[in-house]
């Protein structure tokens, strides 16, 4: 004879996952709403064909070419040294406009030598820096 025996079927007990899913989202959702990415305020500049500044003097021209010199309104110094960048800039001060300069950097140049070159320009007391790149040159 058979035996009828019945089987139990094996539960499965969810209640502590879905505990767990939805502490997990509560907590996604309150972290979310704290976090704020830090933006910094730029103002570019636009396009245009025609300048704002009277041109009635010279302009300063610091350039920084691909090795890391420093050029001031075209003349090459005697090393990279910034304190040899603050002097040539003293030196034509005089002649430019004030509080305007331009800085043209080579597209090889490093980050370094260009905020050092921005540095002492800022020191020297010039605020407005128009930053120009230099066009790499196809090798022939």
């Amino acid at each position: 004879m058979r035996r009828s025996t019945t089987r139990d079927e094996p539960e499965l007990n969810v209640v502590s996952l879905v505990d767990v899913v939805l502490l997990l989202l509560i907590f996604f959702m309150l972290t979310t709403t704290f976090v704020r990415p830090s933006q910094i305020a730029i103002r570019l500049p636009e396009a245009g064909v025609s300048s704002d500044v009277a041109m009635d003097g010279q302009e300063l021209e610091i350039s920084v070419t691909g090795k890391g010199e420093f050029r001031v309104n075209g003349r090459p110094l005697v090393d990279s040294r910034p304190e040899t960048l603050e002097a040539a800039i003293r030196k034509v001060v005089p002649d430019v406009l004030p509080r305007h300069v331009t800085l043209s950097a080579d597209g090889r140049a490093s980050h370094q030598e260009v905020v050092t070159a921005m540095d002492v320009a800022g020191r020297l007391g010039f605020v407005e820096v128009r930053i120009t790149t230099v066009r790499a040159r196809p090798p022939e």
